[in-house]
């Protein structure tokens, strides 16, 4: 990851002091809370990945930086809202703004986000770029209240899940994706091809993070281990494991996931039924089945060090801690 990173070091840190620019505020707490979010440790996937797709389309122009920055922008506002929703307490291994500011502060800050997102979108003047987003923006959403929908429901399908997934983490990192194609001006097959690479890392991406829910380490991992279970939240490797259990273990997870409060003995419970079940491996096998897609997704493109490079961004998404 880092290697890849390298490679767009000096745009990187560019995307950072935009960042700073862009949270000008005449609302001291707006800078307070957004600057504690965006310079906690994220690993700036999204913006990455813009830059990255504009220079496999050998996009030679600036607008790529600012662009990579209203991407960042709209993530940290719903990472803000989600963790107001989840009842976060950590993020990125430290207190969630939420904690420190409480929740009133929390939202109101993502709404700020995300409307100057909506004013530097249309401050860059392409309505491509700007229907992409914009439309990326309106599925974060929907996903949101999808999953809200399917909270504690054990009937979970993968299908349902998946769809659920595509609109809550994966558009976001197709938009990105298919946003640095736009800069670039290719035909519309490349364009797509991008678009779709993005969609599948996301979902392999966002089925990681269920995995590490289960299996890793939380101090390495930054969020509380087991808090999806605590939710309501059926994941994939909670899904695999159901469709393997008996009825009576179905009943548990059933009580457990809309229970008020878990105990440690429930969360036991759950984690030895995906563990036998081969829930994690599982999951770990769907996301290394979306890795080789969004491999595939890249054939128009000949073969060069930025294409390199996105391969390694993927195989790194399969094999990460954090």
């Amino acid at each position: 990851m880092e290697a890849v990173l390298a490679l767009i070091g000096d745009e990187l840190k560019q995307v950072e002091q935009q960042f700073r620019k862009d949270l000008a505020s005449d609302v001291p707490l707006i800078r307070k809370v957004g600057e504690y979010v965006l310079s906690s440790g994220g690993k700036r996937i999204r913006p990455a990945l813009l830059l990255l797709a504009a220079k496999l389309c050998d996009y030679q122009g600036d607008r790529h930086v600012p662009l990579a920055s209203v991407v960042e922008f709209i993530h940290t506002a719903t990472l803000l809202h989600d963790d107001v929703v989840d009842n976060a307490n950590l993020r990125r291994g430290i207190a969630s703004a939420n904690t420190l500011w409480g929740n009133e502060a929390s939202v109101l800050v993502g709404d700020f986000l995300f409307s100057k997102s909506f004013s530097l979108m249309v401050a860059d003047g392409d309505l491509d770029i700007l229907r992409v987003l914009s439309g990326a923006t309106t599925m974060i959403a929907e996903g949101e209240v999808l999953q809200l929908v399917c909270t504690s429901d054990i009937s979970m399908t993968e299908q349902r899940y998946i769809d659920v997934v595509k609109c809550k983490t994966a558009i976001l990192i197709s938009a990105a994706c298919q946003s640095g194609a736009i800069l670039g001006k290719v035909p519309d097959e490349m364009e797509n091809a991008l678009r779709d690479f993005g969609m599948e890392l996301g979902i392999a991406f966002q089925l990681m993070d269920d995995v590490l829910d289960y299996a890793g380490d939380q101090e390495e991992f930054g969020k509380s281990i087991g808090h999806d279970i605590e939710e309501g939240k059926i994941t994939l490797p909670l899904i695999h494991a159901l469709l393997q259990c008996t009825d009576a273990e179905r009943g548990r997870v059933g009580d457990i996931v809309t229970s008020e409060t878990v105990e440690d003995e429930d969360f036991t419970f759950v984690f030895d039924l995906v563990r036998r079940h081969r829930g994690i491996e599982f999951t770990v096998s769907r996301a290394r089945e979306y890795i080789e897609r969004a491999k595939a997704s890249l054939n128009p493109f000949p073969e060069s060090g930025i294409k390199s490079a996105l391969f390694r961004l993927s195989d790194y998404v399969v094999t990460r801690q954090r």
